[in-house]
């Protein structure tokens, strides 16, 4: 059970993109920039910029000076979209085996479990949707 980084390359693709795509005078930011940022294949870029562009966070810039562009100001991207937009699996899941229902716990259980992981991923939710990208550009050039 390994965790994933898509929510982690993402915020640090558009991150970097706050803060240089205002002296580009017009040219966009290539996959192979932001990956030699984040350190990563462009191949990995690439695939979190297409979910991203798809949620309307990111643009497709064709021809002269192509590559990639915020769709939206930096202060207009909270982390929470950024998640939905790379993320589809939930934070928390129970266990792909139906627990054994002759045990007391096992009966109970995924109930109680559901309730608490719906709470606990809302309130995820809410603290990213608390935090944007012009934040975390904003912190992290301290």
């Amino acid at each position: 059970m390994s965790s994933n980084s898509r929510l982690t390359v993402a915020v640090h693709v558009l991150t970097w993109m706050a803060l240089v795509e205002p002296g580009r005078d017009g040219g966009a930011i290539t996959s192979d920039e932001l990956a030699n940022s984040v350190n990563t294949n462009p191949v990995v870029v690439r695939r979190i910029l297409g979910q991203l562009r798809e949620a309307g966070l990111v643009a497709a810039q064709r021809g002269q000076g192509a590559g990639w562009r915020l769709a939206r100001a930096p202060g207009a991207i909270d982390l929470a979209a950024v998640r939905a937009a790379v993320e589809s699996d939930p934070l928390f899941s129970l266990h792909a085996a139906t627990p054994n229902q002759a045990c007391p716990v096992g009966r109970g259980i995924q109930p109680v479990l559901r309730q608490t992981y719906s709470r606990a991923e809302s309130a995820v939710r809410d603290e990213l949707a608390g935090i944007s990208i012009a934040d975390v550009l904003r912190e992290t050039m301290g």
